[in-house]
């Protein structure tokens, strides 16, 4: 897969890693993007070959949400769920958090991070128009030239590509915190409710010069995602704001002159005329909910992470040990169901797991989308199949053999069998850790909460009622047993 793997522990040794190799490595975050193009080819070493990875997910510190003097700062690490959970973000910044909301599954956002989603600067990739519209700014490092901080549309040069030396390494976004007179939203439109590449997504943000509905407009920023090479702004919507009010009349022009940016193309998901439509569709309806403190409808109150007790942030640390002693990264062992286990590299965790014999982990698309290979790492769900294996020597995995056993099934497997939640059983191992990982932060979830859960689980059977019904019955069964004990 990867031609070698390096995990340094600080980041000075992660930009000597980046000046020795330049373009012959990449760097690793939530790899949720990059292990797909190495392999598909899209990224390959000058000579054709696959690139080595520097993971950086061991460093500390670098998956930081700070405020200082008015600007919000995201390290390097900060990944798409810990900004869904954030307050900081939730309330000074919310464009960006409905958009990390809107991103995969909480098996991918417990992985991916916002500056991979930049880096890789696809534009229909969900967190740059937020982003975009929120002024942000880009820094990166080198060992030998130091620090330089740029816009974000300076940083994305064009389809797929960025400014970023072979020897640098991003080390931050920063973007100014919204004012009291300000407000933002992000609406996105996919093919279906979860796990869906954006057909358009319009991220707005508007200061005013009061709460009324007749005070004017002071600033505004409209960006456009999957509409043209790069996500881009509607430059001639957001001039036009400028000195009036949002009312039906002035969001209506806004929206229909927020097509111009639009340069869209015809593709598997949509037609062009479609997306022009949806951009003027989108952009009024943006508007409309900023004009009437809509934009937080139907955010959920207490969203679902599937990240136990470790607050999402990486690298977690471990300190469970067995009777056979620790796992060790310098063994290349991992802590597996409670025993050290020895698991090959150069290729997935789920490769990996499946090599070491824990065959209840199941490939089903080996590219994220349908959660059968969902184990808890480090105690957060995450896909297998976009995980490096070494990332895992010295910590600790569980997998569907790590629940239960046949003569005391987990509550959850035990509620499978009673609701006939099983079919096929090829994606149940999957549907039974995630509401495994459920139950540990909600231990009474409700049919909503399950379905929020599953989101990253596929099943290609038939419908989903008993197998939310089993998580239900699951989290009824734990309280009933809490009850008698």
């Amino acid at each position: 897969m990867y031609t070698f793997y390096h995990a340094p522990n600080t980041l000075d040794e992660a930009l000597y890693l980046k000046a020795k190799y330049g373009d012959d490595a990449r760097a690793l975050a939530g790899a949720t993007d990059l292990l797909l193009e190495i392999e598909r080819g899209v990224r390959k070493r000058s000579d054709g070959r696959a690139p080595g990875v520097i993971d950086l997910t061991r460093i500390p510190g670098l998956a930081t949400i700070e405020a200082r003097d008015g600007w919000i700062h995201l390290g390097p690490l900060v990944t798409h769920n810990q900004c869904v959970a954030n307050t900081l973000i939730v309330e000074k910044a919310f464009p960006l958090a409905r958009a990390c909301w809107e991103v995969g599954a909480p098996q991918i956002r417990n992985r991916a991070t916002v500056v991979g989603n930049v880096i890789t600067a696809s534009p229909a990739n969900d967190t740059i128009a937020p982003l975009l519209a929120l002024d942000a700014r880009v820094t990166v490092r080198s060992l030998e030239r130091g620090e330089r901080t740029l816009p974000l549309d300076a940083f994305i040069t064009g389809f797929r590509t960025v400014d970023l030396a072979p020897d640098e390494l991003v080390t931050g976004l920063s973007f100014p915190a919204l004012t009291e007179q300000s407000d933002g939203i992000f609406i996105k439109l996919g093919l279906r409710r979860a796990q869906a590449i954006s057909v358009v997504n319009v991220a707005a943000v508007v200061e005013r010069e009061g709460a009324g509905e007749d005070a004017a407009v002071v600033r505004a920023a409209i960006a456009l995602g999957a509409v043209a090479p790069v996500v881009v702004r509607a430059s001639a919507a957001e001039s036009f704001l400028v000195g009036k009010p949002l009312n039906a009349a002035t969001i209506a022009e806004a929206a229909r002159r927020a097509v111009e940016a639009a340069a869209p193309i015809d593709d598997i998901r949509s037609s062009a005329d479609y997306r022009r439509a949806m951009v003027e569709t989108l952009t009024a309806r943006a508007l409309h909910q900023i004009a009437t403190g809509e934009t937080r409808v139907g955010w959920p109150q207490q969203p679902v992470m599937l990240w136990g007790d470790t607050d999402g942030v990486w690298p977690v640390t471990t300190k469970r040990r067995t009777e056979t002693g620790a796992a060790s990264k310098s063994d290349q062992t991992a802590l597996v169901n409670g025993r050290v286990t020895a698991l090959p590299g150069a290729m997935t965790l789920l490769d990996s797991l499946r090599a070491a014999g824990l065959v209840g982990v199941k490939e089903g698309c080996a590219e994220g989308e349908c959660g059968a290979c969902t184990v808890s790492l480090d105690g957060m769900a995450v896909m297998a199949c976009m995980v490096p294996a070494e990332r895992v020597w010295g910590s600790e995995v569980v997998t569907v053999e790590g629940l239960g056993t046949a003569a005391q099934l987990h509550p959850v497997q035990q509620a499978f069998v009673q609701s006939g939640g099983v079919q096929c059983g090829f994606c149940t191992p999957g549907f039974i850790v995630s509401a495994a990982k459920l139950l540990e932060e909600r231990p009474h979830p409700d049919a909503s909460a399950a379905a929020e859960a599953l989101t990253g689980n596929f099943c290609r059977c038939t419908g989903y009622h008993k197998i939310l019904n089993a998580v239900v019955l699951a989290g009824r069964t734990v309280s009933e047993n809490n009850a008698d004990k």
